[in-house]
């Protein structure tokens, strides 16, 4: 990306570019400028038309009349950039106070294909998903800041003269971003996941085009029969018209919608796509089962996710009970318990859905959950049927091994499963009870053809698709700070053992992945041993996050015995990798049978402070103090750049 320049943020009337040097300035920058253009336009125009409209709006921005002589004396070349810039901003800002998109404007046009940038990985689809909860006009602080390297007055001065009303909020909206650092976002804008000029090619939709096409040369026939109609109805006398010519027409049926009910329409993907592409998520599952051609089921199905069935609809959190946009893909249609299943993919809407319709004649069932973003391990399974303790899956095509084991027993093996065309027998899932007596979960590992020796763990909460559990090791000190990794190796087993029984709180929450970060260890008073600290992090389909913190004092005999919960919080951006530090305390009695204030933070806490009923801090990540059950304790860390924090919640 170019160095930014250091021109005015405003130019004066008498310093516009003409034409010819405005177009220098454009093409020198262009791909500056699209990038700029891309990040703050709205995401809900969609990947392919944020593209498109992107690169017209910063085409766009090329004068049309001549300018009025100027003088030669400053940075003329700095002076139109910044012209071409303010144009682009407006233009830009413009999009997201528009109530209705405009239609595609008038270059470029892309017919036949689709464009979007490359996938980034966790951190830019987070970044991603957070600039999309902000303003236009923070987006364009931000990028401003960060991309064209702008102090503060002169961003306010650019969002000012863009017509942004209150170029201060925008700025603390742009700085409030959770979890997010000047440094890690400027790395992240700059990858590839944010810049238009390097897109991917997709076709569009091919069996809609076919239809569209067919339904234009009927339309073509059916006004050409119109036409010859209406002439012989012209020519003839009012006496040889009949009652039936006054019969109103049949109301036409909406273009495209037969996707909502032919099975002809269903999509499907090769049997080997998922070894030969690097999009492993459900759009790779080739569609599977004995009844994939029973067009009546599947004629069932289409229906139920229309809204004309029979079908009772239940929907996982943020996911829509709407019809498909677009035709969906068939996964898999076979008898399974008793009950006729059907799973389907709306991948324009990342949405999935599972039919299910009971032989007996009961009323069929329709649930549609959430798959944005699914992977290698998100899309490794899908939910055919549940009973009281029990589940059958559908592995995904790259899985070549499985087993269950119980999450609450470390030290047992796994015992393998034999599915039979992706389907596993009835499998232990966890009790819908409050009793916490075992945890089952599903041990999965990809084809060598994906990546070696890759195995993972997932478990069931309720929703069509198991979560994803991971594990963070406790920081050393002077190494790196370490990633999520999967849940294999005997700390990481015997971590999640004493975590597990916390799972049971997320059920029905739409969650799609669990991490559990080991962040700190204190050696506890009294010669007690050492204390772990945990904090689990839940992150749903939708987006959000929470958090539940553990204080675990140090193992006793026996069975795994869970840690206490200290301190939670929803939709928070902490623990993870945009909210690298946390903090939390405890109360906690020694085995003499004193009591303690106890707290600890993450590796960058160099200091904490423990106020209210007690004073008193400590140097490094842990604090203890004695204080009674009762004395109201306030905890504060310090990190290594002096910013303050307080535990979650």
């Amino acid at each position: 990306m170019p160095t930014p320049r250091e021109p005015s943020p405003k130019v004066p009337a008498d310093r516009r570019p003409g034409v010819e040097e405005a177009e220098a300035v454009l093409v020198e920058h262009y791909g500056r400028l699209v990038r700029l253009a891309h990040l703050v336009l709205p995401p809900a125009l969609g990947r392919h038309r944020r593209v498109v409209t992107a690169h017209t709006v910063v085409q766009d921005a090329l004068p049309r009349t001549p300018a009025a002589p100027r003088p030669q004396d400053g940075d003329a070349a700095g002076d139109g950039y910044v012209w071409i810039r303010e144009r682009v901003l407006r233009t830009a800002l413009r999009h997201e106070r528009r109530r209705r998109a405009r239609p595609y404007p008038r270059l470029p046009v892309v017919l036949g294909l689709r464009l979007s940038p490359h996938a980034g990985g966790a951190g830019e689809l987070a970044l991603s998903r957070a600039l999309a909860g902000v303003p236009a006009a923070a987006r364009a602080a931000l990028a401003l800041r960060l991309l064209e390297g702008l102090a503060d007055d002169e961003t306010s001065a650019v969002l000012a003269a863009a017509g942004v009303a209150d170029p201060n909020a925008a700025l603390a909206a742009a700085a409030g971003l959770p979890g997010l650092s000047d440094g890690s976002a400027r790395v992240l804008l700059a990858a590839d996941e944010f810049d238009p000029s390097r897109v991917q090619l997709h076709p569009t939709d091919l069996l809609r085009r076919r239809h569209r096409a067919r339904a234009a040369a009927t339309a073509a026939v059916a006004l050409l029969f119109a036409a010859s109609t209406l002439t012989a109805a012209l020519v003839t006398s009012d006496r040889d018209r009949t009652a039936d010519d006054a019969k109103p027409a049949a109301p036409a049926q909406p273009a495209g919608s037969s996707y909502r009910s032919d099975p002809a329409t269903l999509r499907s993907a090769p049997a080997g796509k998922w070894a030969d592409t690097t999009r492993l998520d459900l759009t790779a599952w080739p569609a599977r089962g004995a009844r994939r051609g029973d067009r009546a089921l599947l004629g069932r199905a289409l229906r139920a996710w229309a809204g004309s069935g029979e079908a009772k609809i239940t929907t996982a959190p943020g996911a829509s009970a709407a019809a498909p946009t677009s035709p969906p893909q068939l996964l898999y249609a076979a008898d399974v318990d008793g009950l006729a299943v059907v799973l389907l993919l709306d991948a324009a809407t990342d949405r999935v859905a599972r039919y299910t319709e009971p032989s007996a004649g009961a009323r069929p069932a329709l649930a549609v959950a959430r798959s944005d973003d699914a992977g290698v391990t998100t899309a490794a399974a899908l939910v055919l049927t549940r009973d009281p303790g029990r589940a059958r899956y559908l592995l995904a095509p790259w899985i070549a091994e499985s087993g269950t084991r119980d999450l609450l027993r470390p030290a047992e093996r796994t015992r393998p499963l034999t599915p039979v065309d992706g389907v596993t027998p009835p499998v232990p899932v966890p009790s819908d009870g409050r009793s916490c007596a075992s945890w089952p979960v599903l041990s999965l590992r990809s084809s060598e053809l994906i990546v070696e020796k890759h195995a993972f763990l997932v478990t069931d909460l309720g929703e069509l698709a198991p979560a994803h559990l991971t594990h963070t090791p406790s920081p050393d000190t002077g190494t790196p700070s370490r990633q999520p990794r999967e849940v294999t190796g005997r700390t990481a087993l015997e971590s999640w053992a004493r975590s597990a029984c916390l799972l049971a709180d997320l059920r029905g929450d739409g969650v799609r992945a669990v991490n559990d970060w080991v962040y700190a260890r204190q050696t506890l008073p009294d010669g007690a041993g050492t204390a772990t600290w945990v904090c689990t992090r839940a992150d749903t389909w939708r987006g959000p996050g929470g958090v539940r913190v553990q204080f675990q004092p140090p193992a006793a005999a026996g069975p795994p015995r869970p840690g206490t919960v200290v301190a939670e919080r929803e939709d928070t951006a902490a623990c993870s990798r945009f909210g690298q530090h946390v903090v939390a305390g405890a109360r906690w009695r020694s085995p003499g049978g004193q009591w303690y204030a106890l707290a600890a933070g993450s590796r960058h806490i160099v200091r904490i402070r423990l106020t209210g009923g007690v004073s008193a801090q400590a140097p490094g990540p842990v604090a203890a103090v004695r204080a009674a059950p009762a004395t109201p304790v306030r905890v504060t860390a310090v990190q290594s750049d002096g910013a303050t924090l307080a535990p979650p919640g």
